[in-house]
This record gives structure tokens, C-alpha cells and sequence, in this order.
């Protein structure tokens, strides 16, 4: 916990004080949306290129925050009198001076660790390779931004007397930056490669910016086989003393790799440094876990750990998670997945996103004990009592024998368990409905067992919905748009099959402007999931007018007969000034007011003071084909032509807009005051198909394996022949899935172990058979990737002479689907 006062922190900053002086701060906030709150809360309103802190002051200080970093001083000490603002230069630098600050009150080492890939996975296990010599204190999963990497900083205490941040670069310029902040004593350098490679001209380039880092270091760990890695310490070497210790395949490395294999389900590896030679084994075959492991072999034997100790620790490494895991759970519950890890820090984490579901009344936590923390216990569990409470946690369930040893500490709803097994003996699901409920726990404690009981579904074909690459994407779009252009974002059709109230849940979170379905139906259910953002619907039935109005949805009005009855209803119900959304027809033909209508649609409006028009729009024909811009251009004159004769006539200017995913990429000139971002923020892009992340992945596994002869044919019809000898898997998936039968005999093909493997016969409702015969060590229970990174579901849509959306929306509501967050 922090401990400082605002005038300290006014010194600090070089920062201009309005109001008290004398305020403790002992905690810190950038984001009004996911963290408790409180007196003695510091909001760091930070501007990015995305959103601006300073819009949630006011929300915040309802919430009970009277201290503020603020680089826009605006009337906020007028406004709230009895709050503390510091006002600076730039918020984020001033975050960064706090945090760079904080570490210089710390004495004990800290290692920073930088490179392409690896480094959460060497911090976690560095982590739990030394948990019983030191108490480590770490970034939270992969918290090495920017704003991370100060987030991080700020944990260190006294309690610790380790360590362990990562920092991670997209730009030049930005390690300079987080160097001071971290002021690592030791340095890892885990490798270089073409993540970020956009921004820098070649990989030398690159590793010299992530080799500022270390620029004060008195040591460096790294892999002598990345030339440029080792090119660049052998300068700093020379021209600034930097010790350095590396491992690698060369003879002149100082821990030399000399033979790895693969034993059973882990690699066996043997090393020599110092003239001895040694062998030990890590429970994992692929080659990033040994490149890992041996950064974490080298930093213990840099750290004077006994040879013996480290070979024993080595051999129980255990998988990092680095993700969330969002699964729909029994009884209207919604599960949230972090069943492999538990810490303070990655806990506040998880807590922050059980907090972002607003569609259950009620919170629960179910924690196993937390282990090598390096707090006393009876400190630890009261500092997590304390963090459940502000977090709004209303029940938790405690499984260890120590968390239930001081259960007396949780003032909310709570039971305990000594161990995992005799939780499920005396669990019921009938106990559980409506309810968030977060998993998080050790992974000794195999919560997993847990995840799989409150799971609402079986079926082990599952589309997976990434919301950090759907952040991505989001955020993408949003840096094409000009200052002040509003976002709608398009969650019809059950959010093109991924899940309608979590991905509005998400979209809420990152303060998207309007939401759009098509039907009332929709609008209702992610009010009722406590959806709050503005609903357009597109589709609206006359019919369901008043529950429109009860639900606070706003309608698309597209004739005469809609505008008529929606404002007669609005007037019967008492409301007036009833937002509503006037679609143009500038040529789709589909729904919409034509040109030649406007006088009588402007002659209605003003006989109606029930109804007021928020926006007018329209709906591009074709702004993702280069030979339509001619029409597309068209469309856009006479969209402006008829909103300026409306908006004339109504005496005001609602917002218009007609941009939806390809028009925001490509037609810049028609943003106006909103867009509609609808298969963009999936990855679907008709110009920049690279600065787009994949979102979803559709995927299952194989259930069965068989020999087939020559001449024998596989599946109904006897469509699918066999020449040769071949070896057929039986996968879960059919057209009852929303697998197309079109995919069949061979027009279709999966990933099995990273080899394609072609559909044979004809895809059938639950199943479908694929050909392995030429796919490597196939096992039943491997995973079948149906589209993701590759095929990917562009790939699949040309194949099926259709588009991304009828496959994203062909996905069966039986198919699991599990939401991840990194």
C-alpha cells in the first residue's frame, strides 16, 4: 500500500496544487470503470489516442475520489471545492515520475527483463523457481506497458526484497522512458524477433531500443545465439563494464546447451558451465518452453542458487496462464475461468473483470489459499478481505486450509473448505444461479475440476472470442477517426455469433458511443444484462414500440407508417422529445426515407413533440469494392444533399452518419458525427488486413482415430473414397454446428498438430471426418482448429463463395463459447 501525501507528490511532480494538501494517498487509479475507489485514491487522468481521462472526474468524485492528476484544469476546482488537483504538463509522464520515484525508496534487487517474446512466462517462472528463497514481488500477468510497467512499479513494499518487472516496446523512444522506472539491477534479454517489427526498420534497430533498458544494469542474461543481442552486450560490455552471463549452443557461451531431447512429455537437457556438466528436465517439449527454461537456469546460477536445488525446481515448472477464461455456467450463471495462478496482484486483475459483469445481481469468489506471497498470513488475508470488499464481492468461497483458517476476516457472505474435494462433495449447482462467479487458485489445488462442474455446457467444440485482439481492432478503427467522431458498434445477431451481452459488456467498458441491434428482442436482453450504453434498433417491430420505451432503446424510424405509430406511442406512454434514428435510402433499396419523400417525412416530424431526431443516416451499397466508389461517392453527396434539407426544416442538426466498417477505412471525407463499426471489429478489413488481430477461433478435437483401406469410403453416400491406405479422425463437428455442408470431400480442410488436413466425405449433423494420414503424432483428444489464424474465416468465406458474417452467424448457440482476455 502506498503512503504519500499530496504535497509530496506536488514536489515530485513539479505540479500546481488546488485544494488540500495534506490528503494520504495510498492507492492509485487510471481507469473510473474497473478499480475500487476511495478517499485516499489518486485518478491519473491520462489522454491517450483513444479516450481522455478527464471525462470521468466527475464520475469518479460521486464515487467518492477527492484527488486527481490533471493536465486540463478546466473549472474542476470550482466544481468540486473540497478535492485536491494536481495539475501538470502531461499525466502519464507525471505516472511514470511517481513510479520511477516510488523504486528509488528500495534497496533490494529488482530484475527487468525485456525481448520479442517469453517474457511473462520467464517472470512467472522465475517467480515460482524462487519463492522459497525470496519474497517476489512482480508485474501482474503481462503488465509491461507504458502504463503497465508504473502500475507494476508502484506494488513494491517492504514486504518484498525481490523484484521481477517486465517492459515491453512498440516504439522507439518508449524504453527511455520506463529505464528510470524500473532501474533493473539485473537484466534478462530474452530474445528478438518480428513482434512490433512495423515501427523499426530491422531487428538490430529494434534491439538496440530494448537494450536501453539495461543502460544502468550491472548484469545481463541472455541467449548468445540472437546475434544482435549479443553484439550489442558485447558493446556495452565494453564501453560502460556491463557484466554479462549467457547461455547458448556455441562453445564460448558461459552455460553452453549441449544436447536437449524430448523424454516422454518433457525435454531433457544437459549443460556445462563452469567445467561441470549437468542434466535436468522441464515438463514441457516445445521449443519457446526450453529457450524459457534456460533463461531461468542462467539466472539462477547468476543468483548463487545450489546446482541441486535448481535441477529439482526445474522439473516442477508449471504452465502460466495468460489468460481470462469467460464461459457461460449453469444455472443463468456466467463463469470466469483463472483457475491456474493466485496473487495479489494477478487477483486484483481478475477482480477488476468480475466487476465489468454487470449481467448477474451478484459476485462470487471462489480463491484457494495463496501461496509463497511473502506476507504473514494473517496480513495477507485481510489485505485480500479488504480488497474483496471494494472490489463488490458479495460472497466467497474459501478452499485451503490456511485462507480457512482466518475466514473470520471476510465480512461478506462466505464459506471454506480444507481442500478442493471436499468442496465438490458437498457442493450442489442448485446452489449457484445468477451469479459472476471468478475461479482463481493455485494450480496445485487443480481448480480446473471446479471450472468443469460449473460449466454450463459439454460440448468440447468451442468457438473462443479473443477481447483483447477485439480491443485491438477497436481500437484500430477508433485511430482512423477524426477528433470528436462518435463510434457505434454493430452487436446484432448475437454480436455476429460471438455472445451479445459479453461483448456489449466489453464494448461498455471501452466507452463505445451507441450499440446497434436488430431487433427490440436483442436490446431488451443486454439492458436486462445491465447494458447501459445508448441502443439503437434497426429492425424495430411495430409491435414492441412500448417496450422500446421501457427499455430506454431508441428506434430506427425508415417510413411514414414507423414514424407515425412509434411517436403515437411515445405520446400515450407521456414522453416527449423521444430520441429517434431517420434511415435515408441513398440506394440500398432495403429500408429507408427516399429523396422524394422528405417533405412529407419533415411535415410529420413537426407535428410531433413525442419524438426528436438524434441522427439521420444512411447505409453504403459497397464501400469495400474499389469499382463502386463511383457510386459509394454518389451515395455519400446525396445522403448530404437530404440531411441538409431535413435539418433545415426541423430548425436543428441531429448527427449523421454513414460510414460502416470498409467506409471508415476508405472514404475518410464521409465520417461526419458517427460511424458503424460492425465486421471490422472482428478482423475483417477491406484495406489493412495486417493491422487487424484475429478474434475468433473455432475449434475442436479428434474423437476417434482409425485405419481405412483402399477402395473402402468414408461418411454417408459413400462420397468419401479411399485410394490409399489413410488414417481418418472423427471430430465433433457437423452442419447442426453451423459447419457448412458445402466444406464437404475435400473443399474444406482443418488444423490438425499445424498440418492442414482435408474434410473426407460428407460433413454429417454432430460429425465430420477429416484425412491425417500425412499429419504427425495424431492422438485422440488433439485439438482441430476449424478456423482462427489458419484457415482463417476469410479463407473459409471464398471457399464458400460467401462472406465472414453468414459463418460467424451460422455458429450453433450449442457450441460453447469461451471468452478470453490476456
Amino acid at each position: 500500500m502506498l503512503n504519500y501525501t499530496i504535497s509530496q507528490l506536488q514536489t515530485i511532480f513539479n505540479a500546481q496544487l488546488f485544494g488540500r494538501s495534506d490528503v494520504l494517498i495510498n492507492s492509485v487509479l487510471i481507469d473510473s470503470r474497473s478499480v475500487s475507489v476511495g478517499e485516499g485514491s489518486l485518478f491519473f487522468a491520462i489522454v491517450g489516442s483513444n479516450h481522455d481521462g478527464h471525462q470521468f472526474v466527475g464520475d469518479l468524485y460521486a464515487r467518492g475520489v477527492r484527488c486527481f492528476v490533471v493536465s486540463n484544469p478546466s473549472d474542476f476546482p470550482k466544481k468540486f471545492s473540497d478535492a485536491s488537483f494536481l495539475l501538470v504538463s502531461n499525466v502519464l509522464s507525471s505516472l511514470q515520475e511517481f513510479a520511477a520515484y516510488h523504486r528509488q525508496q528500495f534497496s533490494y534487487p529488482v530484475v527487468g527483463i525485456t525481448g520479442s517474446n517469453g517474457k511473462t512466462i520467464v517472470k512467472e517462472w522465475l517467480s515460482q523457481l524462487l519463492s522459497n528463497e525470496k519474497r517476489v514481488v512482480r508485474s501482474p500477468k503481462s503488465y509491461n506497458s507504458q502504463v503497465g510497467v508504473p502500475l507494476s512499479v508502484l506494488q513494491m513494499s517492504s514486504e518484498f526484497n525481490l523484484a521481477i518487472f517486465e517492459a515491453g516496446i512498440s516504439l522507439p523512444g518508449e524504453m527511455e522512458k520506463l529505464e528510470p522506472i524500473i532501474s533493473p539491477e539485473v537484466g534478462v534479454f530474452t530474445n528478438i524477433g518480428a513482434a512490433h517489427q512495423e515501427n523499426f526498420p530491422d531487428l538490430l534497430s529494434k534491439a538496440v531500443e530494448k537494450m536501453k533498458l539495461f543502460s544502468k544494469s550491472k548484469a545481463l542474461i541472455y541467449c548468445k545465439d540472437f546475434h544482435e543481442i549479443d553484439r550489442l552486450a558485447m558493446l556495452e560490455k565494453q564501453e560502460k563494464g556491463l557484466k554479462l552471463f549467457a547461455w547458448g549452443r556455441s562453445k564460448n557461451s558461459d552455460i553452453v546447451l549441449n544436447q536437449q531431447k524430448i523424454v516422454g512429455n518433457g525435454t531433457e537437457l544437459n549443460v556445462l558451465f563452469d567445467k561441470r556438466e549437468v542434466t535436468f528436465s522441464i515438463p514441457f517439449t516445445d521449443s519457446a518452453s526450453v529457450e524459457n527454461a534456460m533463461h531461468c537456469f542462467a539466472v539462477l546460477v547468476f543468483l548463487g542458487v545450489e546446482i541441486e536445488r535448481i535441477v529439482a525446481k526445474m522439473a516442477t515448472l508449471l504452465p502460466v496462464a495468460m489468460r481470462l477464461e469467460l464461459k457461460e455456467g449453469v444455472n443463468s450463471c456466467t463463469v470466469i475461468n483463472d483457475s491456474y495462478n493466485s496473487d495479489l496482484g494477478s487477483l486484483s486483475v481478475a477482480l477488476d473483470f468480475l466487476a465489468r459483469q454487470k449481467q448477474h445481481p451478484r459476485r462470487m469468489l471462489i480463491l484457494s489459499d495463496i501461496l509463497q506471497s511473502g506476507i504473514e498470513p494473517q496480513q495477507l488475508y485481510a489485505d485480500v478481505a479488504q480488497i474483496l470488499a471494494s472490489k463488490g464481492v458479495d460472497e466467497i468461497v474459501g478452499i485451503g486450509e490456511t485462507i480457512s483458517k482466518f475466514g473470520h476476516l471476510f465480512q461478506m457472505r462466505s464459506s471454506f473448505y480444507s481442500s478442493t474435494s471436499s468442496f465438490l462433495r458437498e457442493f450442489s449447482r442448485s446452489l449457484v444461479s445468477n451469479t459472476s462467479i471468478l475461479i482463481k487458485g493455485s494450480r496445485e489445488f487443480q481448480f480446473e475440476r471446479i471450472s468443469r462442474v460449473l460449466e454450463q455446457k459439454t460440448h468440447r467444440t468451442v468457438l473462443e472470442i479473443n477481447l483483447n485482439a477485439m480491443v485491438h481492432n477497436l481500437n484500430y478503427f477508433r485511430s482512423l477517426l477524426k477528433p470528436k467522431v462518435r463510434t457505434m458498434v454493430m452487436v446484432k445477431a448475437f454480436a455476429y455469433g460471438s455472445g451479445s451481452h459479453e461483448i456489449a459488456s466489453m464494448l461498455q467498458f471501452h466507452r463505445v458511443d451507441y450499440l446497434g441491434v436488430a431487433f427490440a428482442d436483442e436490446g431488451i436482453a443486454l439492458r436486462e444484462a445491465g447494458i447501459t450504453v445508448p441502443i439503437i434498433v434497426l429492425n424495430p417491430a411495430y409491435g414492441s414500440y412500448e417496450l422500446m420505451v421501457e427499455h430506454n432503446l431508441e428506434p430506427e424510424i425508415f417510413n411514414l407508417t414507423s414514424l407515425e405509430t412509434f411517436a403515437a406511442v411515445a405520446a400515450k406512454m407521456g414522453v416527449s422529445g423521444y430520441p429517434i434514428h431517420l434511415k435515408i435510402d441513398t440506394g440500398m433499396h432495403r429500408l429507408g426515407f427516399e429523396a422524394t419523400e422528405v417533405d412529407a417525412l419533415v411535415e410529420k416530424l413537426t407535428q410531433h413533440d413525442s419524438v426528436h431526431v438524434k441522427s439521420i443516416f444512411s447505409h453504403l451499397v459497397g464501400s469495400d469494392d474499389t469499382e463502386l466508389d463511383e457510386f459509394t461517392n454518389w451515395q455519400i453527396e446525396q445522403f448530404q444533399e437530404v440531411y441538409a434539407k431535413i435539418s433545415e426544416a426541423i430548425g436543428y442538426s441531429p448527427w449523421k452518419h454513414i460510414l460502416n466498417s470498409a467506409g471508415i477505412e476508405r472514404f475518410a471525407n464521409a465520417q461526419f458525427d458517427m460511424v458503424r463499426l460492425g465486421i471490422g471489429l472482428y478482423g475483417v478489413s477491406a484495406v489493412h488486413k495486417g493491422r487487424l488481430q484475429n478474434v475468433s477461433m473455432l475449434k475442436t478435437f479428434v474423437a476417434q482415430l482409425r485405419e481405412v483401406e483402399p477402395g473402402e469410403t468414408v461418411g454417408y453416400n459413400r462420397k468419401g473414397k479411399v485410394l490409399i491406405k489413410s488414417r481418418i479422425a472423427t471430430v465433433p463437428i457437423g452442419y447442426a454446428d453451423g459447419l457448412n455442408r458445402r466444406l464437404s470431400n475435400g473443399n474444406g480442410y482443418f488444423l490438425v498438430n499445424g498440418t492442414p488436413a482435408p474434410i473426407i466425405g460428407n460433413v454429417s449433423m454432430d460429425t465430420c471426418m477429416v484425412d491425417v494420414t500425412n499429419v504427425e503424432n495424431v492422438s485422440e483428444g488433439d485439438e482441430v482448429v476449424v478456423f482462427g489464424e489458419q484457415p482463417t474465416i476469410i479463407e473459409l468465406a471464398e471457399k464458400l463463395d460467401t462472406i465472414p458474417y453468414e459463418i460467424l452467424t451460422s455458429i450453433s448457440r450449442r457450441v460453447k463459447r469461451i471468452y478470453i482476455q490476456e
